[in-house]
């Protein structure tokens, strides 16, 4: 029958209309400030990549599109995510 259409989201850093399933999620909550994958609140999304994860932080995208200040914590959480998503392959 009919299949239900993907939810596409945009890459903050590369641009690219993606599944949303395939992106990382960033969260700006009104509570407990900034959060990876859940929670309810202002998102931003970004491409499980090297190169937009450089982008983003070269040009504070996540900090432009969240209209907050997103932690050096958070972003070496996603360094360490990505390594461990190139090591696992």
């Amino acid at each position: 029958m009919n299949e239900p259409r993907p939810v596409l989201r945009r890459c903050v850093a590369c641009r690219q209309l993606l599944d949303r399933q395939l992106l990382w999620r960033v969260i700006r909550d009104h509570q407990d400030g900034v959060l990876l994958d859940r929670g309810m609140g202002r998102s931003a999304y970004l491409c499980p990549t090297e190169t937009c994860l450089d982008e983003a932080r070269r040009r504070k995208r996540l900090n432009k599109a969240l209209r907050c200040q997103v932690p050096d914590s958070l972003i070496a959480v996603l360094q360490e995510r990505l390594s461990s998503e190139r090591t696992s392959r």
